[in-house]
């Protein structure tokens, strides 16, 4: 059973915007950092964005200005806001739970592909 279930992926123009959704079990996102990766066909994994339970976010810097990561506590999801898309943001994308205390402990959803596409 996958704990992090991921949506809103899809093929937009460059330009446009996807917001992505992650929903997590209440036990994993009262405590642990949420962020989302990606992967590119041919290309290994890359850290994109994440949030900590104190709500310290932090960004790579391919899509500072154009993506936010936000959480919304009551619903225990994690969403990705992405905007200005271009043709290198293409990559299956994927939810991230990472444990801040005590022991390591990492979550991963199925990925959500993100193709963006004249």
């Amino acid at each position: 059973q996958v704990p992090l279930v991921e949506s809103g992926g899809g093929t937009v123009q460059p330009g446009g915007s996807l917001n992505l959704s992650c929903v997590a079990p209440t036990r994993i996102f009262n405590f642990f950092t949420m962020g989302w990766f990606r992967q590119a066909p041919g290309k290994q994994r890359e850290w994109v964005a994440t949030e900590t339970t104190d709500a310290l976010k932090n960004y790579t810097d391919a899509v500072k200005g154009r993506f936010t990561i936000s959480r919304h506590n009551y619903k225990n999801t994690v969403y990705l806001l992405m905007n200005n898309l271009k043709p290198e943001d293409t990559a299956v994308y994927y939810c991230n739970a990472d444990r801040e205390t005590g022991y390591q402990q990492t979550y991963w959803g199925q990925g959500t592909q993100v193709t963006v596409s004249s």
